[in-house]
């Protein structure tokens, strides 16, 4: 099939999505209002549109060239990610078949404001076909007027042969002056919906317990000034590794060489994809109780369910944890069997190109 896709080109999650039906033989065509950070797609030709300070402006400036790329292309699909800019675009565009994915702001957050809803709906009801990753994103989105048999639930899913249990990486545990050390990781965005300040704020206390326990903190974000300050402030930086953004290439020798995984983000959509790839790597996990956190987490079964903003008892369970290898590793099996049974990305985008399929043949 020719595929044309709307999405982000700086977005691993797009480009793992699209890498997939690009190996798979299909002519992919991607139109994106960021530039492209990956080079090693087959079969792929990309566009670039402009970008715009204000969104409303990106829609504006850029919906004529998108009707005329997708006239040109001729694809057999038009698949928008987002249902902000991307999936606004794919639906003035008129073409037909129009598939959406939500990814959960886009619902959650941008679909209750009262400017920003009117243009969502309006997205929603062009799709001849809407996927997202969560019981509950659904739910939003048939509350936006959707019916139900019109969506689909696809995860992202992990890539389970490269995100598997391994050896702990000798090098980067000597970069990183981490040996002979229980250490825990963060992977998630240095902004405020993702709630680092929690973590931070449990390690003196962690500290007390187990002195010797390191913590990375990976990402990036508007707040990493205020993060490394907090830290300073509470006499904690010495304990703590600021490795900044991790290429998702590079990821699973980290999540090998660590002990347990959290994060303490305010708000999820399904389960977010970095708590998967720990899970996929035989992790333990503590994780917020959001969005869909408890259906692919069981308190002392995976890991631990924590309420959000509550730095102790996030340091009770870390404690916890870091003192019991061997319930470290009953977790971490647990884990790894529920992301291969339930959120495997090979499973995934099978199901998703069957999807293709049958909408194109209705075409």
């Amino acid at each position: 099939m020719k595929l044309c896709f709307l999405a982000s080109a700086n977005s691993i999650h797009s480009y793992r999505w699209i890498k997939y039906f690009a190996d798979k033989g299909h002519e992919i065509h991607w139109i994106s209002l960021q530039k492209s950070e990956f080079s090693d797609l087959q079969n792929t030709k990309f566009y670039l549109l402009k970008q715009f300070p204000a969104k409303f402006f990106e829609i504006i400036f850029n919906v004529i060239s998108v009707k005329n790329l997708v006239k040109k292309i001729k694809p057999d699909i038009l698949h928008a990610h987002y249902a902000g800019v991307n999936g606004v675009l794919g639906a003035l565009s008129g073409f037909h078949p129009f598939i959406l994915t939500a990814w959960g702001s886009d619902i959650l957050i941008a679909g209750k404001n009262f400017f920003i809803k009117p243009l969502i709906k309006f997205t929603l009801l062009k799709a001849d076909l809407i996927t997202c990753d969560a019981e509950h994103m659904k739910e939003a989105i048939m509350k936006l007027g959707t019916k139900p048999e019109k969506i689909k639930i696809i995860y992202f899913g992990v890539d389970t042969k490269k995100f598997s249990p391994g050896p702990k990486d000798k090098e980067l545990i000597k970069k990183l002056n981490i040996e002979n050390c229980p250490v825990v990781i963060s992977l998630r965005n240095l902004e405020p919906i993702y709630d680092v300040e929690t973590l931070i704020k449990a390690i003196p206390l962690v500290l007390k317990e187990v002195p010797e326990t390191k913590f990375i903190i990976a990402g990036k974000g508007s707040e990493e000034e205020k993060l490394k300050k907090l830290a300073e402030k509470l006499k904690v930086s010495k304990s703590i590794r600021f490795v900044g953004f991790i290429l998702n290439d590079e990821l699973p020798k980290y999540l090998r060489t660590v002990d347990v995984y959290v994060s303490t983000s305010l708000s999820d959509a399904g389960i977010s994809a970095s708590t998967a790839e720990a899970m996929a790597c035989g992790l333990p996990v503590i994780i917020t109780k959001t969005g869909e956190n408890e259906k692919w987490v069981k308190n002392d079964e995976g890991g631990y369910l924590i309420p959000i903003k509550n730095p102790e008892i996030l340091a009770e369970k870390i404690i916890f944890l870091v003192k019991n290898e061997n319930l470290r590793k009953e977790f971490g099996t647990v884990n790894r069997a529920i992301i291969e049974e339930k959120n495997n990305y090979y499973k995934e985008m099978e199901k998703m190109e069957k999807l293709y399929e049958e909408i194109f043949k209705k075409s």
